[in-house]
């Protein structure tokens, strides 16, 4: 594969329908999610679940790269294979998360993302071990009188100065926005809080000279909050989704991937064919799910070594949906 421009990483990514995995869980979160189904999270453990992942015959052609947490793209396959280049024999494009987490902002309920500081080395290093992309997550909350314009304009400016020192390291940023589903806001809460932080994020960008043409936005749906009564319907969705993206994300930009943010995995299948059967916008619009595509795989798998056949099956399935998804050719009944 021979991508040398950003702009070609970026489009690759996309191509045909293509996604991305997010794979990026830190080990306290896979602890988490082993928790469930009565696995000890170790390195081993952790290892061979993503080796698992990697493996499975639906990341060729559905899945163009893959987000890896520190921990993973410096591990090898159990046949000394580095994931890394298990991932590209796949036509994965690896990626890395590199932010640092979540900071409180004064005595507020709200958090900017830090890892600013050692950033420049740290992706000299991930250049090096193969990664050809990168993340960096901001988030969002709604609430009383949230989120505040200071808040927003610092996970912004935070993520255009990101932005910048990984393009001029050669790399694809990929930006992720999310205003956090959790909570009983309205769709319409969901919107403002949305417009403000794209509007507000692309301001941030251009200030810093960053290439568009060159990065992806990984920002979240526009829906009803989690415990919201009035849940938006699938239509509703990508209406509201479309029209927020449409007036504040420039054409330029080659790629939209998704986050899931708590969606079961039909929900976010259903809503990102929905807005591509309406179409009408410049970007790929596609997927950069982590649960919504783990989550059968995590429950199939169960720890067994005799499960891997029906777990990869599951992740499989799951990529293929969401690939037709990304082109408009996905129907419920395929799921049966």
């Amino acid at each position: 594969m021979s991508l040398n421009t950003l702009e070609e990483i970026a489009s690759y990514i996309v191509s045909d329908g293509k996604g991305i995995l997010a794979a990026d869980e830190s080990n306290p979160t896979c602890t988490k999610r082993f928790d469930t189904i009565g696995v000890e999270s170790t390195e081993e453990s952790r290892r061979d679940y993503r080796e698992m992942l990697f493996r499975s015959s639906g990341i060729q052609g559905n899945i163009g790269g893959v987000i890896l947490f520190d921990e993973t793209i410096r591990q090898n396959a159990k046949d000394g294979t580095s994931l890394v280049d298990l991932m590209n024999s796949q036509g994965a494009l690896p990626g890395i998360k590199v932010d640092k987490g979540l900071q409180p902002i004064g005595d507020s309920d709200e958090t900017v993302t830090v890892g600013l500081e050692g950033l420049d080395e740290r992706l000299k290093e991930y250049s090096l071990l193969g990664a050809k992309f990168t993340k960096w997550r901001a988030v969002i909350k709604i609430g009383n009188n949230l989120p505040t314009d200071n808040c927003i304009d610092a996970n912004m400016k935070a993520l255009a100065d990101y932005a910048k020192v990984v393009q001029d390291n050669g790399m694809v940023p990929m930006v992720e926005p999310e205003v956090l589903m959790e909570g009983d806001h309205s769709i319409e809460e969901c919107f403002a809080a949305s417009e403000r932080s794209l509007k507000s994020l692309f301001h941030h960008l251009k200030e810093n000279g960053v290439n568009i043409k060159g990065t992806i936005l990984k920002p979240n749906m526009v829906t009803s909050g989690s415990t919201c009564s009035n849940q938006a319907s699938i239509d509703e969705v990508a209406q509201q989704t479309l029209e927020c993206l449409k007036a504040n994300v420039p054409s330029e930009l080659p790629a939209i991937t998704f986050l899931s943010g708590g969606q079961s995995e039909l929900l976010a299948t259903a809503h990102l064919d929905a807005m591509n059967k309406i179409g009408g916008f410049d970007w790929k619009l596609s997927f950069s799910y982590g649960r919504a595509l783990q989550a059968p795989t995590l429950k199939a798998w169960m720890g067994k070594p005799e499960n891997i056949f029906i777990a990869q099956d599951a992740l499989s399935h799951r990529a293929k949906m969401n690939q037709l998804a990304a082109l408009g050719q996905w129907d419920k009944g395929l799921e049966d």
